[in-house]
């Protein structure tokens, strides 16, 4: 008898263990965002921004009560390499969106692959017009494109007194795109462009151009370049002896072209985004969290990246998770979102139309801001 009560002991347990094991849940998967950019060569903070978001969001129960993962890849700013990590980000189905790239030149020609599978890009860098040009519906940025701050940054010299003005550019997307931009609002705020190169071969170059500038009577140069390139050539002007004011786009936007351009760069004025001194919620909060998390300021990368976080985040809450290609619907239904960089708002097209656009001037080696 005990030995029969003992077998249906043990036989109950084994059935109990079972059913509460069959009534537990398990954890839900996470929501994946897939990150793409030059992690290695981009010291700028942008990973940092993007951590910052993805905390915050899972501290306060993630999305959908799902943990926020963010799946990382560098792509090292080479076409090849962008290329093949956005195919795979297109093949694994576990990805409800993409934040990336950081160089238009791989994000116009990724940007179909994403659109194909249904996936949405987000770019908070590509500032280039074409890349929102082919009517994709997956396809957004989240920074104002080179003709915005081209536009803003033509208005703010015309008001300075500028009037005849070189542009020197660098011959890909985004200088291509950025010099025709400021080319043509120039001459709509009655700027005239007197030259326009992409090349010279040293100093001795530059000082025969020089000349031939001053007798156009020039008395600005804007600059359609990258960091490194734009800045070596603001040091290098400094040493054939050209002392106008400069003007640049976002791509030199960092305490770097100090360094670069040395004392020529001093004046530089740039058209950027982000001014962490703004007096609105949104930046104090991140302005103090950032520096709360890091010991240092934010960036304007660590801005946007802080900013596409929270906005796909919010976009994929209000999307179904079983067929991604909803999160475009959601990122177009935010309206105006209030983040770290201004108010944010998508027109038809993907493209940022929210007065983020900041001027910025160097100083004494740190950028101050500006009144537009």
């Amino acid at each position: 008898m005990f030995k029969k009560i003992r077998q249906i002991s043990i036989f109950s347990i084994m059935v109990l263990l079972l059913c509460t094991g069959c009534t537990q849940a398990e954890k839900p998967e996470d929501i994946v965002i897939g990150v793409v950019w030059p992690f290695a060569a981009n010291n700028n903070l942008f990973n940092e921004g993007i951590d910052l978001a993805a905390k915050e969001i899972n501290l306060s129960g993630g999305i959908k009560g799902r943990e926020l993962k963010l799946l990382k890849a560098d792509d090292n700013s080479e076409l090849e390499r962008g290329m093949s990590i956005a195919q795979s980000f297109a093949d694994n189905k576990k990805i409800q969106a993409v934040i990336g790239h950081d160089n238009s030149f791989i994000s116009i020609p990724a940007s179909a692959t994403y659109n194909n599978a249904g996936l949405v890009m987000l770019s908070p860098a590509s500032t280039a017009p074409e890349l929102t040009q082919n009517g994709y519906p997956h396809i957004f940025r989240s920074i104002p494109s080179d003709d915005e701050i081209a536009r803003q940054l033509a208005i703010y010299a015309a008001k300075q007194g500028f009037r005849r003005m070189v542009i020197y550019y660098s011959e890909n997307s985004y200088g291509t795109g950025l010099a025709n931009s400021f080319e043509d609002h120039a001459r709509a705020q009655e700027i005239t462009i007197v030259d326009r190169f992409n090349y010279y071969t040293g100093l001795d170059n530059l000082r025969r151009l020089h000349a031939k500038w001053q007798a156009y009577g020039f008395d600005g140069i804007f600059i359609a370049d990258t960091l490194h390139e734009g800045g070596q050539f603001i040091f290098d002007a400094g040493q054939a002896g050209i002392n106008v004011p400069f003007i640049a786009g976002n791509a030199l936007d960092s305490p770097s072209l100090s360094k670069i351009g040395g004392k020529a760069a001093e004046g530089t004025i740039v058209g950027s985004v982000f001014n962490p001194y703004m007096d609105r919620p949104e930046v104090k909060k991140f302005v103090s969290d950032f520096s709360k998390e890091y010991k240092q300021m934010p960036s304007t990368y660590a801005a946007l990246g802080y900013d596409s976080v929270k906005m796909l985040s919010a976009a994929i809450e209000s999307s179904d998770l079983n067929n991604r290609s909803t999160v475009a619907k959601g990122l177009m239904e935010l309206g105006k979102w209030a983040g770290a960089t201004g108010t944010h708002e998508f027109n038809a097209n993907g493209d940022e139309t929210g007065d983020l656009v900041a001027l910025k001037k160097l100083q004494a080696g740190k950028f101050k801001y500006l009144e537009k």
